[in-house]
């Protein structure tokens, strides 16, 4: 079953701490990489997947991120989730953004990957990949060998159904999720208040096995310290 993604979310709240001393006078989204600031390169992969609206949330350095997304000439509308008083991680920004969000399934983009697609556009093909019946959110990730600019142990395993379960410890997992997702507004029900991780609420889909998993058949670039802007911009010189 293909979902009609109606609006997007961009994950663009954040400090930025491991991108100083670039983000001492810009936010992380606006740090530019290949010629544009990091969270135009995810937004032009929302506009070329033809999403209708989308919101951004933002915190650190707020009035900058909300200037350069005025001057943005779009298809799309974009929304502003303010959280200037008080930033609410990935799980609190979603939730607080929800009732500028339309439509079901919603997408949530991070605002500091880059991805290049493969045969396919990456949006559509999460679009054409969802099973409502089945997911309650599906998450485009990738072989671990295959994620430019990311450490670690992977996140996940994936089943042959694409059913996610995560990295037990002291393992490693063959998976990285990627910074893409598609989520029901069924993941957000009964969500803690205030402050929290999106992991909380995949904990939660895993348990009732509708955590699902789609692997990325493109590039894609982890950006988020300094050191791992030039070699994005090599690689994507090469594309």
């Amino acid at each position: 079953m293909t979902a009609k993604i109606e609006s997007a979310m961009v994950m663009a709240a954040g400090i930025g701490k491991r991108m100083r001393p670039l983000t001492a006078t810009r936010p992380k989204p606006l740090v530019r990489v290949a010629g544009k600031a990091l969270i135009d390169h995810s937004l032009d992969r929302i506009e070329a997947a033809g999403i209708g609206h989308v919101v951004v949330n933002v915190h650190y350095l707020a009035d900058a991120l909300e200037a350069h997304l005025a001057a943005q000439k779009r298809s799309f509308t974009i929304a502003v989730s303010d959280e200037r008083k008080q930033l609410l991680e990935t799980g609190g920004g979603m939730m607080k953004a929800l009732p500028l969000l339309t439509g079901d399934p919603i997408l949530i983009v991070n605002s500091d990957n880059i991805w290049t697609d493969g045969p396919q556009n990456s949006i559509v093909n999460l679009a054409r990949h969802w099973d409502d019946a089945k997911m309650d959110a599906l998450l485009l990730v990738i072989r671990q060998a295959s994620a430019t600019g990311h450490g670690g142990k992977g996140d996940f395993h994936m089943d042959p159904a694409g059913k996610l379960s995560r990295r037990k410890p002291g393992r490693i997992a063959p998976f990285v999720y990627t910074g893409i997702q598609l989520v029901s507004r069924r993941l957000l029900v009964d969500a803690p208040e205030g402050p929290f991780s999106t992991n909380i609420l995949w904990d939660r889909a895993i348990a009732a096995g509708r955590l699902y998993g789609l692997s990325h058949m493109g590039q894609w670039f982890d950006v988020g310290t300094p050191a791992a802007i030039a070699p994005t911009e090599a690689a994507l010189g090469e594309v």
